[in-house]
């Protein structure tokens, strides 16, 4: 067992706060990804669990005991970093046994512990080599290595496939959720920028921004009710495309009357004392389809991006107003430079007011 609580957790640098009000459990068995912009603090957080940096203020606690001045090598956590960290003067089999020579195990101990490790992650027949002869991927698997075989009991791993190049990405990513699958109680906390790499690996992903939590859920709960815009936006991509407007009719559907002189209606229930609101409406790209109805959004295409199974239509700007992305399926080269109009799913499109979905008001 090993259950992770953060309770209004906070860091500061002198006078700068950079994380504030952390609240946090993770269970048993979970793997947790830390998302958000550059500077968010979710390098920093997970530095602050595994000891490397103080906790300014708050409480953590790992199976209940309090971890806030237990040294980093007390903690029963292994981190993986973004730099593979191998030693290169030493093999694999070396590598991966060091810290259990350090803390003095027998060689029967470190000899079956290797062996587990290797075979978990198919590096049995590298086990002689030096690190200069394998792969990138291979490196990170045996800088994954070194953490499995001291058995501990929380896994953090600081963007581990970012010095990978695209094909070496996937196929890490694949080997990180298989080695996942292979340890259910493992409890593993995974920090990324790829928003590829937090939806496909996480039971739930904590988005961070602003010096704080800004959402948790599971990948679909953020991608389907986000709960404000910078989730909805920050979350998809291309990102979440939000235009203003008016509620003109309130009830179990709500109708938008949009500054760009469409329309929408959005399966999120309003209120009688709503009419008049002034709301974003959100819609994502790939949600957004030709139209010969009322349409949400009429405009010019710009630009065009085919992609094969997708092709991304750029619209042009109207003065200061954001730009509208469209994800159609298919190749559609052939609407450049020609007007296309618009609409969506009521399930699809979201309101926000102030910011916040008004479905989390």
């Amino acid at each position: 067992m090993s259950e992770l609580k953060l309770t209004n957790v906070a860091k500061a640098y002198g006078e700068v706060t950079v994380l504030s009000n952390i609240n946090l459990d993770i269970k048993t068995g979970e793997l947790i990804v830390f998302v958000g912009p550059s500077g968010c603090g979710k390098s920093t957080l997970l530095r602050m669990i595994a000891g490397l940096e103080k906790i300014s203020g708050g409480e953590f606690t790992i199976d209940g005991e309090r971890m806030n001045e237990v040294p980093p090598a007390q903690r029963g956590i292994a981190m993986v970093f973004q730099s593979y960290a191998l030693y290169p003067h030493m093999t694999v089999r070396d590598n991966m046994s060091f810290a259990l020579k350090i803390a003095k195990k027998s060689q029967a101990e470190i000899d079956a512990a290797v062996a587990k490790a290797a075979k978990i992650l198919q590096l049995e027949p590298y086990l002689d080599r030096l690190p200069k002869a394998l792969s990138g991927g291979q490196r990170q698997r045996v800088a994954i290595g070194r953490s499995i075989v001291r058995d501990p009991k929380v896994y953090l791993f600081d963007e581990p496939l970012s010095n990978l190049d695209a094909a070496l990405r996937v196929a890490t990513r694949l080997e990180i959720a298989q080695l996942k699958e292979s340890m259910p109680n493992s409890t593993m906390i995974y920090v990324t920028h790829d928003q590829v790499e937090a939806m496909t690996l996480a039971t739930r992903i904590v988005v961070l921004a602003g010096g704080g939590i800004s959402q948790v859920g599971t990948p679909l709960e953020l991608y389907e009710r986000p709960q404000n815009e910078f989730v909805a936006q920050f979350i998809g991509s291309p990102a979440m495309n939000l235009m203003a407007g008016e509620v003109i009719e309130t009830g179990a559907q709500t109708r938008v009357r949009l500054e760009n002189g469409g329309e929408a209606v959005s399966s999120v229930p309003t209120l009688a004392a709503d009419m008049g609101l002034k709301v974003n409406i959100g819609v994502r790209p790939e949600d957004l389809l030709a139209t010969s109805g009322t349409p949400i959004f009429k405009g010019e295409v710009e630009i065009t991006e085919a992609l094969g199974e997708v092709t991304l239509l750029y619209f042009k700007r109207a003065g200061g107003d954001a730009q509208v992305v469209a994800k159609l399926p298919g190749i559609h080269t052939e609407v450049r430079r020609t007007t296309v109009a618009l609409g969506a799913d009521p399930a699809k499109v979201h309101l926000f007011a102030n910011g916040i979905s008004l479905l989390y008001r």
